[in-house]
């Protein structure tokens, strides 16, 4: 059955480059992650935080190095992608990447944490920043947005920081092991600047 309007962004607008590096403010880097990374990766999921707004653990070093290398296959199938955040030392701070992506609508969510160690230094607002003007200027993306726990003030802050509007509250949209929890619906659209 034939759509009536077309993709937004075609097909192999991901897959057929590199998956690129990206400066952010203040010396943050955005770059693919390696697998020498799956350490830092397991130590920052061990965060208390970590593990609750993003619903999962590795507990082993095998399950983080899983996490680190599955981001290429996303990449290739324009489903997801995420880039580790790094500074000067090139290792991790935290993460920001696009989730949900539809290359018919034009749209993806963000996703972003900040290891312990790096937060109140605004790594998160800054990523997000860099992650938004790539996915609006190079790829032609429409409609970025950020969903998070109501109970989550950080990513709220995060969101508004970064000029993603709220748009509105879904009921018990997303459960936590706390259970259900309503959810922030923040959006930005390409024209929005």
């Amino acid at each position: 059955m034939p759509l009536l309007v077309d993709s937004v962004l075609r097909g192999g607008i991901l897959r057929d480059v590199a998956q690129p590096r990206l400066a952010a403010d203040g010396g943050l880097v955005l770059r693919p992650w390696l697998r020498r990374d799956a350490a830092s990766v397991r130590s920052a999921f061990g965060c208390p935080d970590i593990q609750r707004w993003h619903v999962r653990r590795l507990d082993t070093l095998e399950e983080a190095v899983d996490w680190v290398v599955q981001w290429v296959d996303h990449w290739d199938a324009e489903t997801a992608a995420s880039w580790a955040v790094v500074g000067a030392d090139d290792e991790p701070l935290g993460q920001v990447g696009l989730r949900e992506i539809s290359l018919a609508q034009g749209s993806a969510a963000l996703s972003y944490w900040v290891a312990p160690e790096a937060r109140g230094q605004a790594v998160a607002a800054r990523s997000v920043e860099a992650l938004s003007a790539w996915a609006f200027r190079q790829v032609g993306f429409n409609r970025l947005n950020i969903h998070h726990s109501t109970a989550n003030t950080a990513s709220c802050r995060v969101a508004g920081r970064t000029g993603y509007q709220l748009e509105g509250t879904l009921r018990q949209a997303i459960r936590h092991a706390d259970g259900w929890h309503d959810w922030h619906v923040h959006g930005r659209l390409h024209t929005d600047a």
